[in-house]
């Protein structure tokens, strides 16, 4: 079951596609984040969210929100996925142990050995503020990205 909102989010230390250490504790008290965790890099529905969210990046920046992409998939095929799609923000590797963060997180699907589709909106004190999932095969809308963004950013400070 995935997390609820209004707790704090667990940390975590992920490999980016480039190879470096991202930690969400490295965000407290500097910007909130939105966790975007999808199955698996090169599918057809998750590129295509991704490049929905690729083309516009500017609702996360305008709203000072760090995008980060999570899937099982090793870094060096998240750099190539990158890569090949334009993709200018984080993704980052849970790859080993297998989908631990995505477990944390309560949306890795063990029967599939992947998580499903799911965004978390951490406030910049690592509090989930938002949160909304939907089942693989099913991609999310912007609406719920920009609704999520909308309530995070009403949040008092």
């Amino acid at each position: 079951m995935a997390l609820e909102n209004d707790i704090q989010a667990p940390d975590f230390d992920l490999p980016n596609q480039f190879g470096e250490h991202v930690r969400l504790a490295d965000y407290r008290g500097v910007r909130p984040v939105a966790l975007v965790f999808f199955p698996l890099a090169f599918s057809s529905t998750c590129t295509a969210e991704l490049c929905t969210l690729r083309d516009n990046l500017s609702m996360f920046q305008d709203a000072r929100v760090e995008l980060i992409g999570i899937s099982v998939d090793s870094k060096a095929t998240l750099r190539a996925f990158a890569e090949e799609e334009g993709y200018d923000f984080t993704l980052l590797a849970d790859f080993w142990p297998h989908g631990e963060v995505s477990k944390e997180y309560g949306v890795f699907l063990e029967h599939k050995g992947f998580a499903t589709r799911a965004t978390f909106l951490i406030d910049v004190d690592g509090v989930i503020r938002e949160h909304f999932l939907t089942e693989p095969g099913q991609a999310r809308s912007l609406a719920d990205y920009q609704a999520a963004l909308d309530q995070l950013t009403s949040v008092p400070a």
